[in-house]
Parts: structure tokens; C-alpha cells; sequence
């Protein structure tokens, strides 16, 4: 099974560039984040012809997160468990396909530092890691996947000095993501590449996809039972380098049958 996750930075937008990814790298389910589209303006027809069931929680302008299978598709959670009004920003869906529980996620990016929006971010990593830590030891297949506003290491980015004051690459972030991971989730990159620089971002600005100056930002995040299917991972990095695209390329694993 093949299962991808796109940061697609405008779905309508950017239409066109997601369709010819989908029909050249065939994803059994993709999740997608930013969608930047009320939930009347998903594509929806141009999805299902593209062969793909879907469910989407959008919101105007900004944020917005969707799955994407080629079989039926059960909803389980469009925003992470909770009562904190505040969460309610189109950045979460979970669903139930191809026998596995998917989680799209898509965390705030949390600049500038510091101020509400970095404090914004770290709540909603820590409600992240309190429902987290209900899924990672369920018997049954869980993927956290998405965009996940963090660079975990210096090796997730090409000049960890440009981005000391990042919210990104804040300690404090850093060491939520790390807690989140130690409950027992495995990093399908990290791990099956523990030294290779990955990035899975390159900015619109100076050149940064042409000089490769990167980040990782993007992420599968695999429960104890479904990580000893994990065969492969991948970077779609030339999608990035097509015209009027997203600044994310897709990312892909492959897994094991059951």
C-alpha cells in the first residue's frame, strides 16, 4: 500500500499540479493540507474522476485538511479531541481506509516569536500528544502524516543558524515533537534514513529550490503495530520544481501487506 501526504498550498489553485501528481505517482490514499477552500469549493468531481473517494474540512483563505482514498472512506475525528474552542481551524481530520486509521495533520506554524501565535502552537502540540497517546499502542494501524511546522533536527534543515529564533525550530518545539515521537511513534524518514539531509520544503525566495536550501517540515509518524510494515520512503522533490506549484513536494511510504 502506498500512502502519501501534500502540503498542496491551494487546492484550486493549484488543481492542475495535484491531478498530474496523482495520476504519475498513483497514492493508495494522500492526505492534504492547506487547503485554503471553504468546504463548498473542494473539487470534489474533479477528485472522484481522478479516482479517489474523499473527505475534507475546509475553511476560507487558510488552513484546510482532506484525505484521500481510492476506497470508502469513515471519518472519525475532524478536529483533535477536546473542548478548546480555539482548535476549531480546519487543521486535523481522521478517517478509517484501507484497514488503517490515516490522521492528517496540519500544525500552526507558529511565527512570529515570541507572541500568541508560538504559545497557540505549543498548546496545540500538547493536545496533539494527549491524543496521540491514546492511538500509539491501539491493536490496530495508526499514521499521523502532514505538514507538521517543525524541524526536529539540524539535519532537517540547511542552515540551522538562520533559524534559531524560527518557531519552527524553536527548542521548545523541537522538544514537543521529540515527547510526541518517544510516546512510541516511529519517523518513517529518520528511520529508514537516520543521515541523509531530507527536505521536504524549499521557500518561493531566492532560489531556494534551485540552490536546495530546504527544510523538512513534513511528516509519517507510525504506531507500534503498522511500523514493522514500513518498507519505503520517498520525496517527490521534483514536483516541486513544476510550474505554479506548491512550496511542499509530496511525500510517500510504502508498507507491507498485513
Amino acid at each position: 500500500m502506498k500512502i502519501a501526504s501534500y502540503n498542496v498550498n491551494g487546492i484550486n489553485g493549484r488543481l492542475e499540479v495535484l491531478l498530474k501528481w496523482l495520476k504519475e505517482a498513483n497514492p493508495d490514499v494522500v492526505c492534504l493540507q492547506e487547503l485554503k477552500a471553504e468546504n463548498h469549493k473542494f473539487p470534489k468531481l474533479a477528485i472522484e474522476n481522478a479516482g479517489y473517494h474523499a473527505i475534507w474540512h475546509g475553511q476560507k483563505s487558510w488552513n484546510g485538511v482532506a484525505i484521500l482514498s481510492k476506497t470508502e472512506i469513515k471519518q472519525l475525528h475532524n478536529d483533535l479531541p477536546g473542548t478548546d474552542d480555539e482548535f476549531t481551524h480546519s487543521r486535523y481530520l481522521e478517517a478509517f481506509t484501507n484497514g488503517v486509521v490515516i490522521a492528517c495533520v496540519y500544525l500552526p506554524n507558529g511565527n512570529p516569536f515570541p507572541g500568541p501565535k508560538f504559545n497557540y502552537k505549543l498548546r496545540w502540540m500538547k493536545r496533539l500528544q494527549e491524543h496521540a497517546d491514546s492511538l500509539v499502542n491501539k491493536d490496530l494501524p495508526v499514521i499521523f502524516a502532514g505538514d507538521f511546522n517543525v524541524m526536529p533536527t539540524e539535519l532537517d534543515t540547511y542552515k540551522p543558524e538562520k533559524y534559531v529564533e524560527n518557531a519552527l525550530f524553536r527548542p521548545e518545539t523541537r522538544e514537543a515533537f521529540k515527547t510526541l515521537v518517544a510516546q512510541g511513534w516511529t519517523d518513517a524518514a529518520r528511520t529508514l534514513h537516520p543521515d541523509k539531509r531530507i527536505y521536504t520544503f524549499w521557500d518561493y525566495f531566492r532560489n531556494a529550490y534551485g540552490r536546495d536550501a530546504g527544510l523538512r517540515i513534513d511528516f509519517f509518524l507510525l504506531n507500534k503495530n503498522i511500523a514493522p510494515r514500513l518498507q519505503h520512503f520517498e520525496v517527490d522533490k521534483h514536483v516541486r520544481g513544476w510550474k505554479a506549484t506548491s512550496d511542499h513536494a509530496p511525500i510517500w511510504i510504502t508498507l507491507a501487506d498485513q
